[in-house]
C-alpha cells in the first residue's frame, strides 16, 4: 500500500530522496540509515505497510550501496507496489526464517547506523544480539534536518493543507459555542477538516475558560458560557501532508484584560514571523515572540516552545526554541505559536505555519488574527 501522498510524486522522486538520506548519513560519519515503518518510510520509499506488526520491515540506506527494504513475505506484494519500490531490492523473508540474520546480511558489523525513532524495540534489540559490534542512534539525533526542507510539490501539499485548515476556521465561526460541551465544537471541527479534505484528523483541542490554560487540553464535557475566552488548536494530514493552526475566540464581548492579552499574544506572533528568514537560527524565532511577551509582564505564563517543524507528521524537527542553532534554510516549514496561560483564567494562542522563503517568510494559514467574537 502506498502513502496517502504518493500520487504527488514520481518514483525518480522517491529515488532522490533515498539518494539524499544516504549521503546525509555519510556525510555524518555513520554506517548506513535503518528506516523502520511510520513517517520516514513513507517520505523515503512511498511505502506504508498495511499493518505494523511484530513482522520486521526495515529499509537499509548505506552510502554507494543500493538500497535494500527487507519486508515480510507476505507483505512483499504491497511493497513491491510503492511509487519508490523501483529504485530498491526488496529482500523477503518467510516466516520461521530469521529476520535479523537477514538484515545483518546488509549491514557493516561494526557500523555505527541511524535508526528510525519509532522503530520497535525488539528489533533493535534483535539486531544488537546478531551484531553486538554494531551501535545506533535515533534520526532525530544524527539527522534532525533529513525531512525539514520541502520541496515545491511538498509546499504545494503544506499549503493545501493549510488552506483546508483556514476552511475550517471559517465554518466554526458561524456554530453555536455558548451553551455547547467542548466535545461538541471539536467534532465540528473534525468534521469540517474532513470535509475539506483530511484523511487523518489528529486533534481538536477545545479549550473553554479556565480550561485555556493548559495548552495540551484534553477536550471534555465543560458546557461552554458565555464570557469564555476559547482555544481553537486543530490540525491532521491532507494528501499525507500537515495542517496545525490555532486561533482564540471569545464568547460574546471580552473584556479589556482579555483583548489585551489577545493584542499581545498576537503582536508576539508577528515578531515571530518577521524573525523568519534564511541564516537565521531557529532559536531567533523563539527569542522574538518571546521577548515581546515578557517586556509586557507575561513572559512566565509563556510556557511552551515558540514552534515546531511540520511535513508528513504535525511535530517534527526543527523546533523554534531556546538554543536550537539550526540554521533556517528557504523549504523549512514550521509553526510559529506562541502564547499566553493564565491558570485558573483563560489562555490565548495563536498559531500559523510559515514556510522559509528566499528572503524571509511566508504564512501558510491566512485567517484573521484579530479577536473573534463568536456565538
Amino acid at each position: 500500500m502506498t502513502g496517502a501522498a504518493s500520487a504527488s510524486f514520481t518514483a525518480d522522486d522517491y529515488k532522490a530522496r533515498m539518494e539524499r538520506a544516504a549521503r546525509q548519513a555519510a556525510d555524518a560519519g555513520l554506517a548506513g540509515l535503518l528506516v523502520a515503518p511510520g513517517p520516514d518510510l513513507v517520505w523515503v520509499t512511498g511505502y506504508t505497510p498495511t499493518a505494523v506488526t511484530e513482522r520486521l520491515t526495515l529499509l537499509v540506506l548505506a552510502p554507494g550501496r543500493e538500497p535494500v527494504l527487507v519486508v515480510p513475505t507476505l507483505e512483499a506484494p504491497d511493497a513491491e507496489r510503492a511509487l519508490g519500490a523501483s529504485a530498491l531490492t526488496l529482500r523477503d523473508w518467510a516466516d520461521g526464517k530469521d529476520p535479523y540474520a537477514a538484515t545483518a546480511a546488509l549491514l557493516d558489523a561494526d557500523g555505527r547506523f541511524g535508526i528510525s525513532d519509532n522503530a520497535w524495540a525488539m528489533h533493535l534489540l534483535g539486531l544488537q544480539r546478531t551484531l553486538p559490534g554494531t551501535s545506533y542512534a535515533s534520526l532525530t539525533e544524527v539527522l534532525p534536518m533529513l525531512r525539514a526542507v520541502k520541496d515545491a510539490a511538498e509546499l504545494e501539499l503544506l499549503a493545501a493543507a493549510g488552506a483546508a485548515a483556514d476552511a475550517a476556521f471559517e465554518e466554526i465561526r458561524s456554530v453555536a459555542f455558548a451553551g455547547r460541551r467542548e466535545s461538541d465544537v471539536a467534532a465540528d471541527l473534525a468534521g469540517l477538516l474532513r470535509r475539506f479534505g483530511h484523511s487523518q484528523v489528529d486533534f481538536t483541542i477545545v479549550a473553554s475558560g479556565p480550561n485555556g490554560a493548559n495548552p495540551h487540553h484534553e477536550v471534555g464535557d465543560r458546557v461552554i458560557e458565555r464570557g469564555d475566552m476559547v482555544v481553537l488548536d486543530f490540525g491532521g494530514l491532507r494528501d499525507g501532508y500537515g495542517s496545525d493552526t490555532s486561533r482564540t475566540v471569545h464568547v460574546g464581548e471580552p473584556t479589556d484584560e482579555e483583548r489585551r492579552v489577545h493584542d499581545l499574544v498576537r503582536e508576539a506572533q508577528e515578531a515571530g514571523f518577521r524573525a523568519v528568514r534564511p541564516g537565521a537560527a531557529c532559536q531567533e524565532v523563539d527569542r522574538a515572540a518571546r521577548a515581546v511577551i515578557a517586556d509586557a509582564g507575561y513572559g512566565e505564563y509563556f510556557i511552551h516552545r515558540t514552534g515546531h517543524g511540520i511535513g508528513v507528521t504535525t511535530h517534527e524537527p526543527p523546533y523554534m526554541i531556546e538554543g536550537e542553532e539550526q540554521p533556517l534554510v528557504p523549504g523549512m516549514c514550521f509553526s510559529v505559536e506562541p502564547g499566553v496561560y493564565l491558570p485558573g483564567r483563560f489562555g490565548v494562542r495563536i498559531e500559523d505555519i510559515v514556510t522559509v522563503t528566499g528572503d524571509g517568510g511566508r504564512r501558510l494559514n491566512n485567517t484573521a488574527r484579530e479577536m473573534v467574537i463568536v456565538d
